[in-house]
């Protein structure tokens, strides 16, 4: 595990062994252990180390046999050492014991085709001395972070922007088209950033980069083959032997190994899965003093259950609003997921016991665990009874109607799935009054549009499978992966996640509709719950998902982090972008208890937050 960073020489750069040490430093958090370099006439790769496989040898950049090809990397491989037996067979040379010389020897093997033998979570980037050229890769779900600039001249790349920010090429700019983007989603929800000219290289994509041509292509596709005739028996029993598979597999290390604790199924079901090898795991839980707000309880009957320690705790208003700028300077990009804060916190405690954590984070989006994929469900149910034209009657008329009961349903299933998508709706659902908050008119269009692509590359799923399969390439990536890298390794913790296996992948894709998101029972993860209740106390494998509840809606009427808030929408960040009077009418009209504007505020916030540290501080 680490941080990398790399470019392309040019002239420019009079001192690539400065620079490249100078970007490393920016991400010191991401590998305290260790830093190394490698820098010839075309290319510097820099490399900051948190040790977790050969501690004493692991070090990178890694060179082949010959010198000829040289990697770094960010992630784990969970089958390298079934990967280095086979490339020991073939005559590869191997000077140590880590799973990055794996990748390296198996480019050397099979090119391109090495992707679809590793098994894990990884960026990386290998560089041909004899080619001149780069080759670089981020795994199916892109767990690992990946970015890249690229202005026609120079190229830089790594595991996050901020290391760019130590680069003479470097341009420093704000690109404010996408600010629409962004107040709809709370993030840009495809491979561009908020930064001109910087990208994210996306899951499951692959690059070439050579003689200033660069190359981005898709490597894996998930591929959805269900099959209806087998039992929910099968299922958990399927479930159950590739889980305990996977987890055994993300506990490789030569370092102690704990757990992320909430009262949910998912993170429950990694410790029950982990405590049958290791029966006193340490787990890590967060709460709050408020107690409504707080999954402590419930995580700390579960461990006790179970036999675990848990070690537990609590975040303050203070601590939470004090936090802010250090957690979206860590981030890179904006983001307004209050969730992120607390989860801050959890990872610093854990960093003080051990240095890798198991979280459940993916199970949701793989088995069907939100409650929109049942709504899609009894969308679905919906379309196939009521003709299309018939529907789309009944939504015009139904719009013109005075409120009655269902109203907001025959509206919404006279939409296509994804109009009526609503993670593009997440914060600002209206592109009108979206804009009456922005200092200039930018022309942008309807959220929903930006998901659309991900529709119509599985236009023949049922909709609460495509839900899931646009959640995977839009909300996982973008959002809950990118928030458990950053706030864990923003305290130099590794963070693992063995329900986004490939094989659980692969196993979920075969799994029917009904065994996912149940709109029948009203259940979610129907089929994981039920492999769940095989291990777990029923209480904990049918709790329903609190999704990291955070008490920031109460906060904001108290009047001192109602003011901290007023100080920020009335500084000269908030009136260069927004309207500041519509600003305090959000946060005011919140206070007063007149409308529940948290998200909205929170992201207004954040932003401003954000722009304070790259663009005033940094």
């Amino acid at each position: 595990m680490c941080g990398f960073v790399g470019f392309r020489n040019t002239p420019e750069v009079r001192s690539p062994e400065s620079v490249v040490k100078a970007m490393a430093d920016r991400i010191v958090h991401r590998g305290p252990d260790d830093a190394d370099y490698y820098v010839d006439q075309d290319v510097s790769l820099g490399f900051r180390r948190l040790s977790i496989i050969d501690l004493e040898g692991g070090r990178q950049p890694i060179r082949n046999e010959d010198g000829t090809k040289v990697l770094v990397f960010n992630g784990e491989i969970y089958n390298f050492q079934a990967l280095r037996e086979d490339l020991l067979q073939k005559g590869h040379q191997f000077t140590t014991r880590t799973d990055s010389e794996t990748i390296l020897h198996g480019y050397e093997e099979y090119g391109k085709g090495i992707l679809q033998k590793l098994r894990g979570m990884f960026a990386f980037v290998i560089w041909d001395k004899e080619k001149k050229e780069l080759f670089g890769a981020r795994d199916i779900f892109g767990i690992k972070p990946f970015y890249y600039y690229h202005d026609g001249k120079t190229f830089l790349f790594g595991s996050e922007i901020k290391s760019f920010l130590s680069h003479p090429g470097f341009h420093k700019e704000l690109d404010e088209e996408k600010i629409p983007e962004y107040l709809s989603y709370e993030y840009i929800p495809y491979e561009n950033t908020i930064f001109k000219n910087v990208f994210k290289l996306p899951g499951a994509h692959c690059f070439t980069y050579k003689d200033g041509k660069l190359n981005v292509e898709r490597y894996y596709r998930i591929q959805y083959s269900i099959e209806e005739d087998k039992p929910l028996e099968y299922w958990e029993e399927a479930i159950q032997k590739e889980f305990s598979e996977s987890v055994a597999m993300h506990q490789i290390a030569d370092v102690e190994v704990g757990c992320f604790l909430s009262s949910g199924v998912d993170s429950s079901y990694v410790v029950k899965e982990i405590s049958k090898g290791t029966k006193k795991v340490k787990t890590f839980s967060v709460g709050y003093e408020e107690e409504k707000y707080s999954e402590l309880p419930y995580a700390q009957e579960f461990s006790q259950a179970v036999g675990v320690p848990n070690i537990s705790n609590k975040v303050s208003a203070d601590e939470f609003f004090d936090a802010v700028p250090e957690i979206q300077y860590m981030l890179d990009e904006p983001l307004p997921n209050p969730s992120e804060i607390p989860l801050y916190f959890l990872a610093q405690n854990a960093r003080k016991y051990v240095k890798v954590v198991l979280s459940g984070e993916g199970a949701d989006e793989l088995f069907g665990g939100y409650p929109m994929y049942l709504q899609g469900g009894h969308f679905a149910q919906y379309s196939r009874k009521v003709p299309r034209p018939v529907r789309k009657l009944a939504g015009a008329v139904a719009k013109r109607l005075p409120a009655f009961k269902g109203k907001h349903f025959i509206i919404r299933g006279a939409m296509e799935p994804y109009q009526r998508f609503m993670r593009a709706n997440y914060v600002f659902t209206d592109p009108a009054e979206r804009q009456k908050y922005l200092k200039r008119p930018i022309t942008s269009k309807a959220p929903e549009e930006y998901s659309k692509r991900y529709f119509d590359e599985v236009p023949n799923l049922d909709e609460p499978t495509q839900l899931q399969y646009v959640d995977m390439h839009t909300w996982m990536i973008y959002d809950i992966l990118l928030k458990a890298d950053r706030m864990s390794m923003a305290n130099s913790l590794e963070l693992r996640v063995p329900f986004l296996d490939k094989k659980m992948l692969e196993l979920s894709c075969r799994i029917p509709s009904r065994y996912r998101a149940d709109c029948q029972s009203e259940t979610t993860k129907r089929a994981l719950r039920s492999a769940a209740l095989k291990q777990l106390p029923e209480k904990t494998a049918r709790m329903k998902k609190l999704g990291f509840p955070v008490p920031l809606s109460d906060w904001l009427m108290e009047d001192k982090y109602y003011n901290k808030v007023k100080a920020a929408f009335q500084s000269d960040i908030a009136e260069k972008f927004f309207v500041t009077g519509e600003l305090m009418k959000l946060l005011d009209d919140h206070k007063a208890g007149k409308a529940k504007n948290m998200q909205k505020i929170w992201s207004f916030y954040s932003f401003i937050v954000w722009y304070d540290q790259f663009f005033v501080k940094n």
